[in-house]
């Protein structure tokens, strides 16, 4: 680990050990993805996904997955790897990530998804499947209804805006009788514990990371992410994960003619910027010991 907190791109580079991986968490349209480019570029190393969005192979655009060129400049590994119905967790995403930890290129693991980094560098329970019963009943129950039966500890650990989280929590409660905080408690040794890796936080002011969460939907758009919409619309449903992708929800309201884009322009924006508030607060709280880097200075 490096000791102290670096804020200039180019010294933080400069202290990087090429042979230690490396690990960028950070809030949603801080400039990640970049800066892991940079890093494989100019030391080597292989990209690989920790977002839970970006996994799904429906959209590249609005989650923000590296470009096809990008992807041609170094490899990128799990990304949009797993089909929108496909069920998807940390637990899965750990054993995927598992056998890219001792390969030949140096990880350069990079997202949003604070539970991932936690379960790799700190350990996850093994906590038997969810049955498709409890998960049905679960898709069809309220956000507050699931978070009003959850034992007190759980819920003073996860996210309890976040629907998934919380949603996550109650089948675990449901399928094993236990709450998802005592299986936290009783977890095996992590896989790559933050002593053995460069851990890296985006740390950014709220104005500057709002600024640049408007622009970046508006060079969506651009880009193409109302096509992507248009092409989920058949299969669009809310109860997926991967359809419930910030701007999924809005862009799939204006196709079918319940709200203007403008309205769904907004609606994205607003849920985004609350996203990343909750995640700015999870990853200082959680993240302390990782060095904290502000990309503005």
């Amino acid at each position: 680990m490096i000791e102290t907190s670096l804020f200039d791109q180019s010294s933080l580079l400069a202290a990087l050990d090429p042979s230690r991986p490396v690990l960028i968490a950070g809030p949603t349209a801080s400039g990640k993805s970049a800066l892991a480019l940079k890093i494989a570029q100019e030391q080597g190393g292989v990209i690989i996904n920790a977002d839970a969005s970006q996994v799904y192979d429906c959209w590249r655009v609005l989650t923000a997955r590296p470009s096809p060129e990008e992807e041609t400049q170094t490899r990128h590994m799990l990304y949009g790897h797993i089909r929108a119905t496909a069920p998807y967790s940390a637990g899965h995403w750990l054993r995927d990530v598992a056998p890219l930890l001792s390969g030949t290129d140096r990880p350069i693991i990079v997202g949003g998804t604070g539970l991932y980094f936690m379960a790799l560098t700190k350990g996850l329970a093994d906590i038997p499947p969810t049955p498709a019963d409890i998960r049905v009943r679960a898709d069809t129950s309220e956000h507050d209804d699931m978070l009003e039966t959850l034992d007190e500890d759980t819920r003073e650990r996860i996210d309890i805006k976040n629907p998934a989280r919380v949603q996550r929590a109650w089948e675990v409660l449901r399928t094993t009788g236990r709450g998802l905080a005592h299986w936290q408690d009783n977890t095996p040794a992590p896989l790559l514990p933050i002593e053995q890796a460069h851990g890296i936080v985006f740390d950014t002011s709220k104005e500057w990371l709002n600024a640049r969460i408007e622009t970046r939907f508006d060079a969506m758009l651009a880009a193409g992410a109302l096509e992507e919409a248009r092409r989920v619309l058949p299969d669009y449903n809310d109860a997926l994960p991967a359809h419930r992708a910030i701007g999924a929800p809005e862009l799939i309201a204006f196709l079918k003619d319940e709200c203007s884009l403008d309205d769904a322009r907004a609606a994205t924006v607003i849920a985004t910027r609350q996203f990343a508030k909750r995640q700015r607060t999870w990853f200082r709280s959680k993240m302390k010991d990782w060095v904290h880097f502000d990309p503005n200075r």
